[in-house]
């Protein structure tokens, strides 16, 4: 016999076995096991076989249970050692007191939002409220509460996959804009409880990106009125929403326009393409004379963009070997991207590879810079967002295993601006502004520490401090 087990115990494993046997119709085996076992009539009446009949499969079950429980928390214990390993004085004190400067995401999501029957697509926050939109492959743009994880709506009208979707407009009119596969762009007015008040014919393929382009005035550095869009047609187009006219079409990538980032001031835009390339625009110049730069360091499909704000500078001067970094007004100096060849790359505007960032195992889908500037979050097809410090040379700090099948999307919410002198401008209420732009003296930005992305498990998450 075996001397794991106390004579009790054996006793009791012998009996779970007759009594399951008996219980699945294997009347004969479980006789042969009592003959075997010496298990007689007398220890095994009715009574005790009916109180061991489930014993063996709740053992075995829990056995299993309690197995990846172990699993779940060994993964959580060296995730911790990670961090611990990686943690830094200031991130420590950073994690005791909610320092929206360095504060990152951590599973798990404070909300799981589930209503979408295909893959989610796009994520983006509205400026103000505590709404989030999200697009998917199921034709619809659903509008949450993310503060309560509740659904709000649910906006149908395009008639095949909607590829994006982004908050901006004019001030004080915040408008929804989409893009789909059927080839248009639709707005839609939160006002008007989210009524479909537009919509843009005029790509001649799927339209995979929308965004609004910021004014970057003083007063509402979010708000303006034109909207960039990318396509399977190898252009961009550049709509004015209030009149629904396409302004201009820049053409220069010789396959599908991927994704877009504008610059917070309006005026430089940077798109990536399956021509495994990104590209920067100069939208102050006429058509003929709007690329600025072009960036080759990928080596497949170019998947997203991201324009670094002007708070992460010193980081990334350092990374480039310059002893001094670049003046804030200045918007457009630093850019990363990301590609199906599982890197992100980042550049300065000069065309200039200053960093290869590698760890993600499969195609990058999206990327974020932080709003404090100290760090850059992707997200990947290999099931996780990732957390870059750049002020250690663009180390990954954090990874969050952040869905169960590919995360498509991520967006961070845009910040606040405060102004502490009254606004005269006929603008928002107490002076409660959105997004980077310049910041001067008398506006405050205040970081909000709220992440969301979607995935092709259906879900979206939304991670907050």
């Amino acid at each position: 016999m075996s001397n794991l087990l106390t004579s009790r115990q054996a006793e009791e494993l012998h009996k779970s076995i007759v009594a399951y046997l008996n219980s699945t119709g294997y009347t004969k085996s479980a006789q042969q096991i009592r003959d075997e076992l010496n298990v007689p009539e007398s220890s095994f009446d009715a009574a005790t076989a009916k109180k061991y009949e489930g014993l063996l499969e709740k053992k075995w079950t829990s056995v299993v249970r309690l197995q990846k429980k172990i699993m779940d928390l060994e993964n959580k214990a060296s995730q911790l050692q990670h961090e611990l390993d990686s943690a830094t004085p200031t991130s420590l004190a950073a994690r005791k007191n909610h320092d929206p400067t360095t504060w990152l995401p951590r599973a798990p999501a404070g909300h799981t939002l589930q209503s979408h029957r295909q893959p989610i697509t796009c994520v983006a926050f509205h400026p103000l409220f505590s709404s989030l939109a999200s697009g998917s492959e199921d034709c619809t743009i659903k509008i949450w509460d993310y503060e309560l994880g509740e659904l709000e709506r649910t906006l149908k009208s395009h008639t095949k996959a909607v590829l994006d979707v982004d908050f901006g407009g004019p001030r004080g009119n915040t408008l929804l804009a989409s893009c789909s596969s059927d080839l248009t762009i639709k707005l839609w007015d939160p006002a008007e409880e989210y009524k479909n008040v537009r919509t843009l014919p005029g790509h001649d393929h799927s339209v995979s990106s929308v965004r609004f382009i910021p004014s970057g005035a003083a007063g509402a550095p979010l708000s303006g009125n034109l909207l960039a869009s990318a396509s399977r047609d190898k252009t961009i187009r550049i709509w004015d929403v209030t009149t629904g006219y396409c302004l201009r079409t820049l053409r220069g990538h010789g396959e599908w326009v991927r994704s877009l980032s504008a610059t917070f001031d309006g005026r430089w835009l940077l798109s990536t393409s399956s021509d495994q390339t990104s590209r920067m625009w100069d939208l102050s110049q006429p058509d003929s004379n709007a690329q600025k730069q072009t960036f080759m360091a990928h080596e497949h499909v170019v998947e997203c963009c991201a324009f670094a704000p002007p708070a992460a500078y010193p980081h990334l001067a350092t990374l480039a070997g310059l002893k001094k970094p670049p003046a804030a007004s200045s918007s457009a100096e630093y850019l990363a991207t990301g590609g199906r060849d599982k890197l992100i790359k980042i550049f300065s505007t000069n065309g200039i590879c200053i960093k290869t960032l590698t760890g993600h195992d499969n195609w990058i889908r999206s990327m974020v810079f932080h709003p404090g500037g100290k760090y850059l979050l992707s997200c990947s097809d290999d099931k996780t967002i990732r957390c870059w410090d750049l002020a250690q040379e663009g180390k990954c700090v954090r990874v969050i295993e952040a869905a169960d099948h590919f995360v498509s999307c991520l967006r961070w919410a845009p910040s606040i601006f405060k102004e502490a002198v009254p606004d005269t401008g006929g603008g928002l209420a107490n002076g409660t502004l959105t997004n980077g732009a310049k910041k001067e003296e008398s506006v405050k930005e205040q970081i909000r520490c709220l992440v969301a992305c979607g995935s092709v498990d259906l879900n979206v998450r939304v991670f907050s401090a």
